[in-house]
């Protein structure tokens, strides 16, 4: 689990392909302290698992469903990543829950100065995740913490302030480039509850007193 809170920007050193299986092998410094093998580090956004480290490079595997669904298809060497750690137990939770589980692509159709901030605009590849995005809610975009501040059914934008733009990746992004989108899970957990059917049929739900009325209700749709 991460906090997409980026620790530091790491620099593509190789990229082993084979079909739709890769190596990456990056630099970096920050997340190599204490760092030992199985760990997990998220790579703009992506969790994964370290499998070789030296002094100054850290590899992990790409598997062929994380190869598809993310941009970490489209690295290229001497390209710059956002980094961070696993979350330890007992620091600072500075952002959200951020699983590592990129749910789609998106596009950035927009990118707007507004005084000291940047106003991203992306339109995710999937438009069925547009129903996880709420107004003020959390999303992570290339691994970042980051809070929405619009949305209608297709398009989603979130501001930048300038400390953030300096410190990750996404002071490299304009219109046209594609950036990972993790919903948060919150909203993807509320929907199987109140959707769930056991094997038998039944509604599991209709016992538990939640339901989208509910919801609305106090506050939380």
């Amino acid at each position: 689990m991460f906090t997409g809170i980026i620790e530091e920007i790491g620099v593509m050193k190789k990229i082993a392909r084979q079909g739709q299986a890769m190596v990456l092998t990056v630099g970096a410094k920050l997340v190599l302290e204490q760092l030992h093998m199985g760990d997990s580090i998220a790579v703009n956004g992506v969790c994964l698992t370290v499998i070789a480290f030296d002094s100054s490079s850290v590899s992990m595997d790409v598997m062929p469903e994380t190869f598809r669904k993310s941009t970490l298809r489209n690295l290229l060497s001497g390209g710059r990543v956002n980094l961070e750690r696993a979350m330890a137990v007992g620091g600072r939770y500075g952002g959200h829950i951020v699983q590592g589980h990129v749910d789609t692509t998106g596009s950035i159709r927009s990118r707007l100065l507004e005084e000291n901030a940047v106003v991203f605009t992306v339109e995710p590849e999937k438009p069925e995740i547009m129903k996880y995005i709420v107004d003020q809610g959390s999303i992570a975009i290339d691994g970042i913490s980051l809070t929405v501040v619009r949305v209608d059914d297709k398009v989603f934008s979130i501001s930048i302030i300038p400390h953030t733009l300096a410190e990750t990746i996404l002071m490299d992004k304009y219109p046209g480039d594609v950036v990972n989108v993790e919903c948060d899970i919150l909203g993807k957990y509320i929907e199987r509850l109140l959707h769930f059917h056991s094997p038998d049929g039944t509604n599991k739900r209709t016992n538990s007193g939640l339901s989208a009325n509910f919801l609305l209700e106090n506050g939380f749709m």
